[in-house]
């Protein structure tokens, strides 16, 4: 158990499965059992009371994903306290250029619709970057490439969810429940109050325990009311992974983010992602042909995979050229040019907000359709430079990137 486990730390295996299932769904549901497919998506569960009676969709989307995101904000953490991002001059970069990649699609859909009125409502579709695929094709055909490229790509992906998760609420969500939201800001304020180990926390840091009879119904009581707000319930995850404590007190062996972050990352790989994937990726192919000449798909297409390399590549340069912000000296910029085509993966939020923007219909169709061509397009080619980029390094020594778990801090 203890090599499995071990195994599934590690980014190229969660990947593999993370990718396997999504094939899986998209023939799942383009074959003659796709009903099948939708009934178990769509199936509801949950208690009603609390206003939980989810789709099993949407508790994959919503709920499990938010312990990937709960990882994801604790290594950036660890890199913003202890690592690659303590240079202020680096950590802009990437934030940046996630700022670019997000204006720069944007304006291209709004460029393909401007005669259209009633399509305009889809230009927050390609500002979004899928974070757990494009790590997970990074990992699988990038394993050399240098690790700073693996964190520019973690900072810029999470700065772009939220600003799609705050494009969501603002203008795609009918009813902000600010009572709902106000709790679970302040559950995180005891949330983070917890991680200083001083009275009942300091008892919490030594024992397990405590530690599960505290913490988790604690942190499911943010997700819910994040979740009753009407932001992204994803973000109670990057939140709290933000919050965990990175320094070692007396008495501790590491520090509650390492010892959170080492025993979640199995169940994330071998679960919660994959699943996600299998009820996510369940797109089908329908009227694709009439995509060619279709505004809505075009605009998503040339957004996506255009529009993520001129924002991200061409923010994170002219930010080197105006300011005193640098590249890491392992990284060239070709790597940044995969690793920005990559950006154009905006699987599972471009297709959430899809569905926010147009109602069930033609429009729809094609705009999902977009996304799934824009996403593929982006992976094949991401791909075919970063394969090139990691057998290049590969040849000059260069550490393993795929996988290694959040260092003790």
């Amino acid at each position: 158990m203890h090599a499995i486990a071990d195994a599934l730390r590690r980014d190229a295996v969660g990947g593999f499965l993370l990718i396997t299932a999504a094939a899986i769904a998209l023939i799942w549901a383009n074959s003659p059992a796709a009903g099948l497919y939708e009934s178990i998506r769509g199936f509801e569960v949950g208690p009603g009371a609390l206003h939980l009676n989810l789709s099993i969709g949407t508790w994959a989307a919503d709920g499990l994903l938010a312990i990937f995101f709960f990882i994801v904000g604790a290594e950036l953490k660890q890199e913003f306290v202890h690592g690659e991002l303590r240079n202020p001059r680096r950590a802009m970069l990437p934030i940046i250029a996630a700022i670019g990649g997000m204006i720069v699609p944007a304006l291209i859909y709004v460029a393909f619709n401007a005669t259209r009125p009633e399509t305009l409502g889809g230009w927050g579709i390609p500002m979004a970057t899928d974070i757990a695929f494009a790590l997970a094709i990074l990992a699988v055909v990038g394993r050399h490439l240098p690790t700073a490229l693996r964190t520019f790509l973690l900072t810029l992906a999470i700065v772009d969810d939220l600003g799609a998760i705050m494009v969501i609420a603002i203008f795609y969500t009918d009813k902000l429940n600010f009572f709902a939201l106000l709790g679970a800001l302040l559950l995180l304020g005891l949330f983070a109050y917890l991680q200083q180990g001083r009275g009942i926390a300091a008892a919490l840091d030594r024992s397990s325990f405590p530690m599960l009879i505290i913490y988790v119904p604690l942190a499911f009581a943010i997700w819910t009311f994040m979740h009753e707000s009407g932001v992204h319930a994803t973000i109670a995850g990057v939140a709290m992974g933000l919050l965990m404590r990175t320094s070692v007190h007396k008495g501790e062996s590491d520090s509650p983010l390492h010892r959170v972050e080492h025993a979640l990352r199995p169940w994330s790989s071998a679960l919660a992602l994959p699943i996600f994937a299998l009820m996510s990726a369940g797109v089908v192919f329908s009227g694709m042909g009439s995509m060619i000449t279709n505004t809505v798909a075009l605009g998503i297409i040339f957004g996506l995979v255009g529009g993520k390399l001129l924002g991200i590549f061409g923010g994170a340069w002219l930010t080197t050229k105006l300011t005193r912000a640098e590249l890491n000296p392992t990284l060239k910029w070709i790597d940044i040019c995969g690793m920005s085509i990559l950006g154009g993966i905006g699987f599972t939020v471009s297709l959430l907000i899809s569905e926010l923007a147009f109602p069930a219909g033609t429009v729809l169709d094609h705009a999902k359709g977009g996304v799934l061509i824009a996403s593929l397009l982006a992976t094949l080619i991401s791909a075919g430079i970063l394969m090139r980029r990691s057998a290049h390094y590969r040849r000059h020594g260069v550490p393993d990137i795929a996988g290694e778990p959040v260092s003790k801090g």
